[in-house]
């Protein structure tokens, strides 16, 4: 479970994903099956969640990491290199971006 704390040593990661209506379910599909099948297993990983807009015109995803090095080691890996050609395909764009929790309120 995602814990959002200001006081977490956790590296944040924010993705999002731009696509068409077309698309959004197909997408959907391939990050839940590359986080149940290969990034929930690397190391260092904690948690995520995927989201989807009412439009289904665009994915957010919020993943957590035990380190910075955790994900990007995760992202150079030849399976998720091979994923993210995939991923590529069915969306307009994706950025994913780290961040560290400034404040969070209960």
């Amino acid at each position: 479970m995602p814990t959002i704390s200001q006081n977490s040593d956790f590296q944040t990661v924010i993705t999002t994903f731009e696509m068409t209506p077309g698309t959004c379910q197909d997408l959907l599909d391939a990050l839940s099956d590359a986080y149940e099948n290969f990034i929930s297993k690397q190391p260092g990983f904690i948690s995520a969640g995927l989201h989807v807009n009412d439009a289904q015109t665009r994915i957010a995803n919020y993943s957590q990491w035990r380190s910075r090095e955790d994900f990007q080691a995760m992202l150079r890996s030849d399976e998720m290199r091979r994923r993210n050609r995939e991923i590529s395909g069915l969306c307009k764009t994706f950025e994913p971006v780290m961040y560290d929790v400034a404040r969070s309120f209960d």
